[in-house]
């Protein structure tokens, strides 16, 4: 099957369907009566992301709003028993490793160690010195210095003089050459205090996907995308919840869906 047989049935369903989009930055994107894919998408993601997407289209027939809410799994398979969430968890993981975040958790590692390795250096001077209490003799130190804009940027660019002529920038690689009188320690600490602006943003950021790939909706859109792209390992995985999508695809429950594993993809 080619996607573009796909297309032409969402087309005949009444769908609006865009093949050379950016699709909002995603592979693919759905939203009220509109599909659109990547024109960036290799070709064996085509199908599955066009599945993925009327999974999303199906479902907002089933709970319209889902596209706010997320969803829930009582409403997509009339049942809310909590191996749902947990099989199909496991499925997004099977069929995207990005759900993992592996690489986020691997930078966010490298990150808390550089922090520990400043902490360190610190601790050569100031043995006290814990990261969750004030830094009483740096902050008495960096308030005559411009070093404290570090403290928020990890580059600056100090205009003075007359006309604002003089500029200087200042870096948190080149701490110890812009300013060659500062403790070692305090060069330390500016460091750990952008690292920890680090980690901060890359656990929100995983934070976010989390959120994102356990919403109801992306997990029965993956578990649609799991089903053509690999039927038998998904009923090992999900064996609970395949039942359940089933036994309501035999029901009509998941509407034009079932035309679609039929007639298309020939999973049935």
């Amino acid at each position: 099957m080619e996607a573009k047989e796909l297309v032409k049935y969402f087309k005949s369903l009444g769908l609006e369907v865009h093949t050379a989009t950016k699709a909002r930055g995603h592979q693919g994107f759905f939203l009220k009566n509109r599909i659109d894919i990547s024109k960036n998408i290799p070709e064996n993601r085509k199908i599955p992301t066009l599945l993925h997407e009327f999974a999303h289209y199906i479902h907002s027939k089933i709970e319209p709003g889902m596209e706010k809410t997320g969803g829930t799994f009582n409403g997509i398979f009339q049942n809310d028993n909590k191996i749902i969430d947990k099989e199909l968890l496991n499925v997004t993981h099977f069929i995207d490793k990005n759900s993992l975040c592996e690489k986020l958790e691997q930078h966010k590692n490298i990150v808390k160690k550089h922090i520990k390795e400043q902490e360190q250096i610190i601790k050569t001077e100031y043995p006290e010195f814990l990261r969750t209490k004030k830094f009483k003799e740096f902050d008495k130190y960096i308030k005559k210095s411009d070093a404290k804009y570090l403290l928020k940027y990890d580059r600056i660019k100090i205009v003075r003089g007359f006309l604002k002529k003089s500029s200087k920038i200042y870096t948190i690689e080149t701490i110890e050459q812009d300013f060659t009188n500062m403790p070692k320690a305090f060069a330390a600490y500016i460091r750990l205090k952008s690292l920890q602006k680090k980690q901060a943003k890359i656990s929100a950021k995983i934070n976010k996907n989390k959120k994102y790939y356990t919403k109801p909706t992306e997990l029965f859109a993956r578990f649609i995308e799991g089903l053509y792209l690999n039927k038998n390992a998904i009923q090992e995985i999900a064996p609970y919840t395949c039942k359940l999508f089933y036994e309501n695809l035999e029901k009509g429950y998941y509407k034009e869906l079932s035309t679609l594993f039929r007639t298309y993809l020939h999973i049935l």
